[in-house]
């Protein structure tokens, strides 16, 4: 039952991974594509060391820190991505913001 789960979740990884991939082929702008490949691939990684998690369950503290580290990372790529593509005047108010919010 236990291998079962394991491999279900594996494939439902493996899925994710291949949807996200997909998306890559859509009209849409190049930052709706990375978004939905990194949510995606994100989501598979995941599902996959759950289902290693399942069949490996004494390697636990690793596999929770992979975990923890790839829903991390990618959260924070985002953010620097999306930082990164956005305009000029958007930046420069951010930074304005940031820098008054400093002097109180």
């Amino acid at each position: 039952m236990i291998k079962l789960l394991s491999y279900s979740c594996i494939g439902l990884g493996l899925v994710f991974w291949l949807w996200g991939t997909s998306s890559l082929l859509s009209r849409r702008s190049v930052l709706f594509k990375l978004h939905n490949l990194s949510v995606s691939d994100t989501l598979g990684s995941i599902a996959i060391i759950l289902g290693l998690l399942l069949q490996r369950s004494r390697e636990w503290p690793l596999l929770l820190l992979a975990i923890l580290t790839l829903t991390l990372w990618n959260t924070m790529l985002g953010y620097v991505l999306a930082y990164c593509s956005s305009n000029s005047s958007i930046k420069s108010s951010l930074t304005e913001r940031r820098i008054s919010s400093h002097d109180r």
